[in-house]
């Protein structure tokens, strides 16, 4: 049966259907040898032999789901031209399909990162609003509560106005914990957010997605999330 190729990518495990569209504008798929740039070209799976980087893909029936406590200057990506150390280095020895992140932490940030070769569960896991993130952030220096409050009613950044945050003390000190719900996730958000009111973030991480935590995972351990778990992801997809 034919489908959309990035969406054959993305249950391959290669990369969400974003990405794999990246993948196809920048000439690295083939279909029976033939480079496909054109997005919604469709092909059979089963049936046409279909490459990245001139590596045939195999599709897998397989859902996988795994929870990584991401590390400290590592990146949240399947691989890296500068070489530094990827999530996938983590869970390479144990699992056999090709999953990616869900979403990303930047490099200086640590914390809980989902992993799939699930390109659905992606797309909705990553859709702004539907499943809101807890982050524990240490600033630099104590801002003041007028300018948090400014944070939280949603700042403007880079011409876009933010969505509306949580943030609470959770730890007063000269250099404060605070807790930050999002939910809207833009590329280094947070650290942008405080940097604009002059408190550039000392370290963050991210505890909580949605419903799911676990402060057992130590930093550089990693889990299958249960059936359970991913059913109550999609429950959430449902409701929204």
């Amino acid at each position: 049966m034919q489908e959309r190729l990035q969406k054959i990518l993305a249950q391959a495990g290669i990369a969400s259907r974003r990405k794999a569209e990246e993948l196809m504008k920048q000439g690295r798929v083939t279909v029976n040898g033939h480079v496909i740039s054109e997005l919604g070209s469709k092909a059979d799976s089963e049936v046409d032999v279909i490459k990245v980087d001139g590596k045939k893909i195999r599709v897998s029936g397989r859902h996988v789901y795994v929870l990584l406590n991401k590390p400290k200057n590592v990146m949240s990506t399947s691989s890296d031209p500068e070489g530094r150390p990827t999530v996938i280095e983590y869970v390479r020895e144990k699992v056999k399909e090709r999953i990616y992140p869900v979403g990303r932490l930047d490099f200086g940030s640590e914390g809980l990162l989902i992993l799939t070769n699930d390109g659905e569960f992606t797309k909705y896991m990553t859709q702004a609003g539907v499943i809101p993130k807890v982050y524990r952030v240490k600033v630099a220096g104590k801002p003041v509560e007028a300018a948090l409050a400014r944070l939280r009613q949603g700042v403007r950044l880079k011409g876009e106005r933010l969505a509306p945050s949580e943030i609470k003390l959770i730890e007063d000190a000269p250099n404060p914990w605070y807790e930050v719900k999002l939910h809207q996730g833009r590329n280094q958000q947070i650290r942008a957010m405080f940097l604009s009111i002059g408190h550039p973030v000392e370290k963050l991480r991210r505890v909580q997605i949605g419903f799911l935590k676990d402060p057992r995972l130590k930093s550089g351990e990693w889990r299958f999330l249960s059936e359970a778990e991913v059913d109550q992801f999609k429950r959430e997809f449902k409701r929204k």
